[in-house]
């Protein structure tokens, strides 16, 4: 016995007649269009990159692929090069700390003069000139700081100080910096600034309504965000050894020029674990911090 269909009963309150429901997906043409529009832009930048994966799939390519993977087995163990990879994953997380120290010391000055919540002419209403004319000079700097890339930083300073962890340090916490005291800017105009202003119109200086108005509502996603650069610097800090910066990219590059796949593939795993504890750090004091 084929069951039939109860109509459905209204609900009290509700009007009693029967709801339509629409035969297609009203925003099906939108959708369509939208993806069309994507297509049409992305197909000549794809043309132009010459991005054909493709040919990964081709005999030729993947008997170069395994021969190529096959030259990282088995990882190198022994003693002596061993004690050098810990030494260079070492100086890799120290480039990487001793250059977000120096950035925070660049960024937070910067970020405090940038803020158009701690200008005290600005309480009034509109910002004096001269402030203001301060506050884009001082956004145009980080802009100019954080645009080059570290790795460029680098292989300018390599010249300038000589090979080694110095100039990875320098080249992080210029980059770095600009990019932290932007960001810093614009958390710390983001929270309430009632207490800012109330301190400032006050008497206080920028520096108090800054710490007691400003910091304890910010200080969270500061705190995070922190976190998160010193989590990319350890990362950069790889990449800037192959440019003669220090630290474990420089052992690297050193075990690529001679073609030993089982140096290179070890220092692969530590740096794997070395990102890895880095992602444990920073999850943890963020844990800690909220």
């Amino acid at each position: 016995m084929i069951p039939t269909a109860r109509p459905v009963q209204p609900v009290a309150g509700e009007p009693s007649h029967p709801v339509r429901v629409a035969p297609r997906d009203p925003a099906a043409r939108q959708r369509w269009v939208g993806l069309a529009v994507a297509m049409a832009v992305l197909w000549p930048l794809l043309v132009t990159t010459e991005f054909a994966p493709w040919r990964m799939l081709e005999p030729h390519s993947l008997h170069a692929s395994v021969h190529f993977l096959g030259g990282f087995m088995p990882p190198a163990t022994d003693a002596g090069f061993l004690a050098r990879v810990g030494a260079g994953a070492w100086q890799t997380i120290a480039i990487a700390t001793c250059g977000t120290v120096l950035a925070l010391l660049l960024a937070i000055p910067l970020a405090m003069c940038a803020t158009a919540t701690l200008s005290v002419s600005s309480l009034a209403g509109r910002m004096a000139p001269l402030p203001f004319a301060i506050r884009q000079a001082l956004r145009g700097a980080m802009v100019a700081l954080r645009t080059v890339p570290e790795l460029v930083w680098a292989l300018l300073l390599v010249r300038v100080v000589g090979l080694g962890p110095t100039a990875g340090v320098l080249a992080i916490a210029l980059t770095y910096g600009g990019m932290l005291g932007k960001v810093y800017a614009e958390i710390l105009e983001s929270v309430d600034s009632h207490a800012a202003r109330t301190l400032l119109a006050n008497g206080s200086g920028r520096l108090q309504a800054f710490t007691h108005g400003l910091l304890p509502e910010a200080a969270p996603e500061l705190t995070s965000y922190t976190v998160y650069r010193w989590e990319c610097a350890v990362r950069s800090s790889v990449v800037l050894g192959f440019v003669g910066a220090g630290g474990l990219g420089q052992e690297m590059d050193n075990a690529v020029k001679m073609l030993a796949g089982g140096e290179v593939m070890t220092m692969l795993i530590v740096f794997v674990a070395l990102v890895a504890g880095a992602d444990w750090v920073s999850a943890s004091l963020r844990r800690v911090t909220q």
